[in-house]
């Protein structure tokens, strides 16, 4: 019993003796007094890093009672602070120069020409990022005429909505993107003239929830491929196996998706598997399309586990996609992923510095986002963007086959780069005009100095860009279509794949005017799907939308032949159960802290 005593009291003795932990709190702002949030801080003492929230505060656990913190921000000076337990630290960051920033930090959806720009937040939803977008405001159209967009196929907003909705969770505004929206139903498309990469067709109406103004209409679509004439492939899958897909609706349903992209490929396609997790590989090397069971054996194979280097992966899947590059053929890296990067390259700015380079290569990036709860929508986003490609969010395998299969040509084949529409508005029809979508970032506002760059296009694709018009005098008089005056001007510019030559192509809408019953179907249905985008980004342009207007528009409007459109009418109903019951615990919850 003795000898059980001292063994005892020698283990108690020789436990390391654990200090009592001490609580770092203080707020980071910039000069002029404006919060910031989501700086990086560094724990100089253990290497720690951290970051502020939404309110720019921070709380750090540390084993003394001073410790030097460093915080950094893009955009700002780097600031090295002794910080101490008994007082409230108050970190002040300058802005740098605006020459000493990055180039390639951000770029713009849409840009009005000599407007000035303005700034907001970026949201957080648990440990899902969403880049924060401001929404456009209406313009006066004597004063800023011209207004030019971004056009591209992404559509990864829509599927995401639907995950939260589907899960009884309110929708954070900044995952509402509602230009891809309307790009997931693929409206109203019509077939460009022989020789013509692009047909555009326009149609001018009054709003519905604003009678005084109207609602204009710019219909896109691009010419459609010969799958006969379709270019050979070169595909690389780049696939996160790393420990945060092992879930059932991340790497379990890539390997479904892929599955049925497989099924799609010919005797003089090529594909490469290199994946990213513990460690990074090649899992299987260029393989032709004939070798069907070899390639899904390979896919089977996967098995997640490990840290996410996500740098890595990428530039290995670039390098083999450039060394089996084929000259005139679709070469493409097809990234899957939660995008929850954590070796390597983390932030966005140096993920989108590496995207930018490996562009140049010619490779093409289609980015497939899954998962939830760390889903990073915001750096998949930049990858898509940066990297000449295209974007989707994989919510459910009826998702991947739409995507990979159903859209095979419009996702994986481009008929144009660098795709930019410039709109000019006739000042005699239109007073002020606002850009419904298309909504640019904090953070590429905030810098004066970044541009508009155009995206990518794929075969057969119908992609909307609509306004919402307070109309001139004129334009209120001339409903009975007296005039043939021109009421806007568009100029679409361009380049072909694997050219580095611009191209341009104009049209010009007259005044035309049809009343809103009158309309084709489609138009009636996409203009739902903004009303329903507008509701949940809550946004101050369309507080007359009830959800019931809304709905009873979508359910006269959806084509009964559509199942996507079917499945909207549901899915809105369920936003509406959803969103009405938190609106009534807020009021019960506001009644009794009164």
């Amino acid at each position: 019993m003795k000898t059980l005593c001292h063994i005892g009291v020698f283990l108690l003795l020789s436990l390391p003796v654990i200090s009592q932990p001490y609580y770092l709190r203080g707020v980071v702002r910039d000069d002029k007094g404006t919060v910031l949030q989501n700086v990086k801080i560094l724990e100089l003492g253990t290497g720690l890093v951290y970051h502020t929230g939404v309110y720019g505060t921070f709380g750090i656990v540390s084993n003394s009672k001073t410790d030097t913190l460093s915080f950094s921000l893009d955009g700002y000076e780097k600031k090295e602070v002794i910080v101490n337990v008994s007082i409230y630290a108050e970190v002040e960051l300058k802005l740098l120069p605006s020459s000493s920033f990055s180039r390639h930090m951000e770029r713009l959806t849409s840009l009005t020409k000599d407007l000035q720009r303005e700034e907001q937040k970026k949201w957080f939803t648990g440990d899902e990022t969403y880049a924060s977008i401001v929404e456009n405001r209406f313009i006066n159209a004597k004063r800023f005429p011209e207004t030019g967009m971004s056009l591209d196929i992404d559509k990864a907003s829509y599927s995401n909505i639907r995950r939260f909705i589907n899960f009884n969770s309110m929708v954070p505004p900044d995952a509402v993107r509602i230009e891809e929206m309307l790009n997931y139903f693929n409206f109203d498309y019509t077939p460009p003239a022989a020789e013509d990469i692009f047909n555009v067709k326009t149609t001018l109406t009054s709003c519905p929830w604003n009678q005084e103004d109207q609602l204009f209409f710019i219909n896109v679509s691009a010419r459609k491929l010969d799958l006969d004439s379709l270019p050979p492939s070169n595909l690389v899958f780049l696939i996160d196996i790393s420990g945060s897909m092992d879930m059932p609706n991340r790497l379990p349903l890539l390997k479904s998706a892929f599955h049925t992209l497989v099924e799609n490929l010919r005797a003089k396609d090529t594909v490469s598997i290199v994946v990213y997790g513990g460690a990074v590989g090649i899992m299987l090397p260029p393989t032709g399309g004939m070798e069907k069971e070899k390639i899904l054996k390979a896919i089977d194979k996967l098995e997640p586990g490990g840290s996410t280097p996500g740098e890595s992966g990428i530039r290995m899947a670039y390098a083999l996609a450039r060394n089996h590059f084929i000259k005139g053929g679709n070469n493409r890296v097809i990234l899957a992923t939660d995008g929850d990067f954590n070796v390597g390259s983390k932030t966005e700015e140096e993920l989108e510095d590496l995207i930018t380079r490996q562009r140049e290569s010619g490779v093409y990036l289609t980015c497939l986002g899954v998962g939830m709860g760390n889903y990073k929508d915001s750096k998949i986003q930049i990858l898509s963007r940066r990297g000449n490609g295209n974007f989707a969010y994989l919510d459910s395998y009826q998702e991947a086959e739409k995507v990979l299969l159903t859209e095979f040509t419009r996702t994986l084949f481009a008929v144009a780069d660098d795709v930019y529409v410039n709109v000019e508005f006739n000042p005699e029809y239109v007073k002020e005009y606002r850009l419904i979508g298309f909504d640019n970032k904090m953070s590429a506002l905030k810098d004066t100095l970044t541009e508009v760059e155009g995206g990518e296009i794929g075969s057969g694709n119908s992609s909307f860009v609509v306004f919402e018009i307070v109309p001139a005098d004129q334009g209120r008089g001339a409903r009975k279509n007296s005039r043939q005056d021109y009421f806007a001007q568009m100029n679409i510019r361009y380049k072909k794949p694997g050219s580095s030559s611009e191209q341009s192509v104009s049209f010009r809408s007259d005044y035309s005017f049809s009343p809103f019953t009158m309309l084709d179907s489609s138009y009636r249905f996409a203009t739902s799907v903004i009303m329903f985008g507008s509701l949940l980004r809550n946004s101050p342009f369309t507080k007359n939308v009830t959800w019931n207007d809304m709905i009873s528009l979508a359910s006269q409007s959806a084509n009964k032949n559509n199942v996507l459109q079917q499945e909207f009418v549901v899915m809105i109903e369920k936003a509406k159960d959803l969103y009405s019951k938190k609106k009534k615990k807020r009021k019960k919850r506001d009644l009794f802290d009164q």
